[in-house]
């Protein structure tokens, strides 16, 4: 499979900063340049960036996510390696290679009659890659910790996850929207309708959807499959002035976590977080946080995928970066 550009030590060494007396992250993560290499490691969390925004395109968003995964690598490669966090139980893989989807993808223009069609099929292209790349990684009793691109590969995470266990699986869902967009040609608001439609996705729970973002079609839509998906409202989340976000998350855990799920984190539901749909309202990094802390270590989490931060967006220099990376060291938290 040549999917994956693989990383190296050497590659950290190069963008981790030396100090004396300290030791970063990116001095002793694990590297596998290969599949053979990988299935060798004890680690239990495979790290993987997928550096694409075709799918954000395709949606008539604000491209910027293909920027986010060699950021946000930078960063943590420059976290303090200390006993706080088991290091050892990650190792770093690489990422999606997404050249050429994407050279295409920046050649089109929404001008085009064509431009669904075209874009569309480089979406689906690009599901498939991540679908296989999922799918090795869980046939190998390990969970990937994807990283950047849109939520268009929510629809590949879960394929791959369904395909290794022979099931459809569950998602739950840290998400302002609820990309249950209708079956038109592939993008990143509807990764989950497509597969729901494909029988990939069996049960759906969306944690902090907005209501003046989610459209009465999408909700009618939701209505016809009321017992695979449900979700719960951010602003009911606050209505009593304080958060009822520990409830949601039982409630997402009671609905998804009988079976193999897997959890996603769409960056735009943070307040003011860089990303091609900011918003001034939402949850705090604090709150994401403790939704990761909740649900990863569970013991039917079978993926993470934390996308659509975009850095070009931010409102200060690496927001989307540390954010992104203090949620993985969330997961490796002693």
């Amino acid at each position: 499979m040549n999917d994956v550009q693989f990383y190296t030590s050497e590659d950290l060494k190069q963008i981790t900063r030396w100090r004396w007396g300290e030791e970063k992250i990116g001095e002793v993560l694990k590297t596998a340049q290969s599949w053979e290499a990988l299935a060798e490691l004890d680690a239990r969390y495979v790290l993987l960036g997928i550096p694409e925004d075709i799918g954000v395109r395709a949606n008539f968003g604000r491209p910027g996510a293909a920027k986010a995964w060699k950021s946000v690598i930078t960063v943590l490669s420059n976290f303090q390696n200390n006993e706080n966090f088991d290091v050892d139980n990650l190792v770093l893989l690489g990422e999606v290679d997404c050249k050429e989807e994407m050279l295409e993808a920046m050649e089109l223009t929404d001008e085009d009659p064509f431009f669904p069609n075209k874009i569309g099929a480089l979406v689906k292209g690009l599901d498939e890659k991540v679908s296989r790349i999922v799918k090795a990684i869980i046939d190998l009793n390990k969970i990937p910790i994807l990283i950047g691109g849109g939520h268009n590969n929510a629809y590949g995470n879960i394929k791959g996850s369904s395909e290794s266990y022979g099931n459809p699986v569950n998602a739950i869902n840290l998400d302002a929207h609820t990309d249950f967009r209708p079956l038109e040609h592939r993008h990143s608001g509807n990764g989950f309708s497509y597969a729901k439609e494909d029988g990939f996705l069996n049960k759906y729970f969306i944690v902090g959807l907005h209501k003046n973002y989610t459209s009465q079609a999408i909700l009618d839509s939701i209505e016809e499959v009321k017992t695979d998906v449900k979700y719960v409202w951010l602003e009911d989340i606050y209505a009593s002035g304080k958060s009822n976000l520990k409830t949601a998350i039982e409630d997402a855990r009671k609905h998804c976590g009988s079976a193999p799920f897997g959890l996603e984190i769409d960056l735009d539901v943070l307040a003011g977080m860089g990303s091609s749909a900011m918003s001034p309202l939402g949850f705090s990094l604090n709150d994401a946080r403790f939704f990761v802390s909740e649900l990863s270590g569970h013991k039917n989490c079978c993926y993470i995928h934390i996308c659509e931060g975009a850095p070009k967006y931010e409102l200060f220099e690496n927001q989307v970066a540390r954010s992104t990376a203090y949620l993985i060291s969330k997961i490796l938290q002693k």
